[in-house]
């Protein structure tokens, strides 16, 4: 077995005995790296946390570091969402002598913990420490899909682009390439360049305003249903519900609307990992963010304990879904609908060449929704169904 405990330090006793006594809280229901104690065994775990005390993308030195202990306060404090979680809290990474070395640690970490099947959630640190996370699937070899709650659209562009500021041009750029699609959820147009929302689409990857996901919240859920990794940037919840991110703003998601996120991310059979990032401790007002954080984690691990195993595959019989095939104008093939019978989510199949089907067998199935469909009966195609078909062929 890898050595992943030489990335990592325990974190403080304090934490945890500020956690209370009740078994029934998550503090008491997880295996832990404390400052007295040994590396856990991590081998049966489903979920592992991870802080990452380095704020260096936003090219800040003396920056706090004890975010993710301040989290982990409140986090522990919650009581349990069912009776046995399976979480460890492998403690904190040891940030290197440069952001390199942070971030080659945090991809051997997670490359290991998700070869295990374990779910990785890592509390940041800068937004740019999801690219190491990306190397992470890079090395398995998995091409992957990404979604960013972010009121940016980190592109950089500007020369004095910070790392946290333009990472998912990194990753974008990499190659060869292992992201299949990247998806904003959020961004405020006010701040973002329209050049880069244009960027963004010319590429069939997906952006969307603030004000529509506010006013259609479940129309989310497919697209956070069909990410492998989740990156959330604190900044992008309102100031009075955050007021503790890195660069606060007045408008945002309200506090409620990113919990409900967290569990659709919970929830989904594909997502793998998460990432919650740009959290500044030292303006944060009676630990506000802090708690919020706690309890959108605690909403993950609610949403994961309630995963249905109920993503389409060819080896599932028709008994757990219903099918409906729609026959649209100037396509040759009927659109192919599924219907989940246990969850009632929707998803649809895109048209994919039989050489490419292994290459793809993660990603020609799309999650949709119901309005999707709709659209189909209408004798037109759906846009989710356009962006992967192009993609494919």
């Amino acid at each position: 077995m890898s050595d992943i405990s030489i990335y990592l330090k325990p974190f403080s006793e304090s934490v945890f005995y500020a956690a209370g006594f009740n078994n029934k809280r998550l503090g008491h229901q997880s295996l832990m790296y404390l400052e007295k104690g040994s590396f856990p065994d991590y081998s049966l775990a489903d979920m592992a946390i991870i802080g990452v005390p380095d704020m260096r993308g936003y090219g800040l030195d003396a920056f706090p570091t004890n975010g993710p202990d301040q989290i982990r306060s409140y986090l522990y404090k919650l009581y349990s969402p069912l009776d046995e979680v399976k979480i460890c809290d492998l403690g904190n990474v040891v940030p290197g002598n440069e952001v390199s070395d942070t971030c080659f640690a945090l991809t051997e970490i997670c490359t290991h913990l998700l070869e295990k099947g374990i779910v990785p959630i890592l509390l940041g640190g800068t937004q740019d420490l999801t690219f190491p996370l990306y190397n992470a699937y890079e090395n398995l070899g998995q091409i992957i899909n990404i979604a960013s709650i972010d009121p940016t659209i980190d592109l950089g562009g500007e020369d004095d682009s910070t790392d946290a500021e333009s990472w998912v041009s990194k990753i974008i750029l990499q190659q060869p390439s292992y992201l299949f699609n990247y998806t904003n959820i959020g961004y405020q147009s006010y701040g973002v360049d329209s050049r880069a929302v244009s960027l963004i689409k010319e590429m069939n990857f997906d952006a969307y305003r603030l004000g529509f996901v506010s006013d259609n919240l479940n129309e989310i859920e497919p697209m956070i249903r069909n990410v492998d990794i989740l990156s959330v940037d604190m900044c992008s919840v309102r100031q009075s519900d955050a007021p503790g991110a890195i660069s606060p703003e007045p408008n945002g998601f309200y506090g409620e609307q990113l919990c409900q996120i967290m569990r659709f991310a919970g929830m989904s059979d594909k997502l793998t990992s998460l990432g919650l990032f740009n959290y500044n401790p030292a303006e944060d007002q009676r630990g506000q963010t802090a708690h919020l954080m706690a309890q959108m984690i605690w909403y993950f691990i609610e949403g994961f304990y309630n995963r249905l195993d109920d993503f389409p595959t060819r080896e599932k019989s028709n008994n757990y879904y219903v099918k409906y095939h729609v026959k649209v104008d100037g396509q040759e093939e009927e659109l192919v609908f599924y219907k989940s019978k246990k969850s009632d989510r929707w998803w649809m199949e895109v048209a994919c060449p039989a050489h490419l089907v292994t290459k793809y067998a993660r990603h020609y199935i799309v999650p949709c929704s119901f309005s999707d469909y709709q659209v189909a009966t209408t004798n037109d195609i759906p846009e989710r169904w356009w962006q992967v078909y192009q993609k494919i062929m």
